[in-house]
């Protein structure tokens, strides 16, 4: 029986299998460290401060915020950003309306446009590059109740 460094010269050292190893393992190490990195370097922060507190007043939120039955869509064209309200009657007119436009993955592009009620819809100028975003809007009604969603917007030139 021939031996593979009886043919080709090449015997397997202990510091062949440490290099290995080591290269094996620093690569696995390299990747983590980069994208460990890039999650805490994007992450937006905490959506509350106690989430235990939060989630005793979810349902009551819920609830007073269905009993609006609000319907919010959002589109954007002419480099402007419409945010349409409405109930069962026609178009809502809040109390109070804030709303971060931006990105699902990252916060480097968010904006805080300010919402103008042309008699119909809230608008507001913006000019956003095509793809998927998030408005993270947050409304007061007439009666004081808070009303907070998430409304996609879809981007498209």
């Amino acid at each position: 029986m021939s031996n593979l460094a009886d043919t080709t010269g090449f015997r397997l050292k202990g510091w062949h299998v440490l290099a290995g190893f080591v290269g094996a393992f620093g690569v696995i190490i390299t990747v983590n460290i980069v994208m460990a990195t890039q999650a805490i370097r994007t992450f937006p922060g905490l959506e509350v401060k106690n989430s235990y507190v939060a989630s005793q007043q979810f349902n009551d939120r819920l609830h007073a915020q269905q009993a609006l039955e609000w319907t919010v869509r959002a589109d954007w064209h002419d480099g402007r950003v419409h945010l349409s309200i409405t109930d069962p009657e026609g178009p809502v007119r809040v109390k109070d309306l804030h709303a971060v436009v931006g990105r699902a993955t990252q916060i480097a592009d968010d904006v805080e446009p300010v919402f103008a009620f042309n008699g119909t819809t809230y608008e507001a100028p913006l000019d956003l590059g095509p793809g998927n975003w998030n408005i993270r809007m947050t409304a007061r009604a007439q009666d004081g109740t808070d009303f907070i969603q998430r409304v996609i917007l879809h981007v498209t030139r």
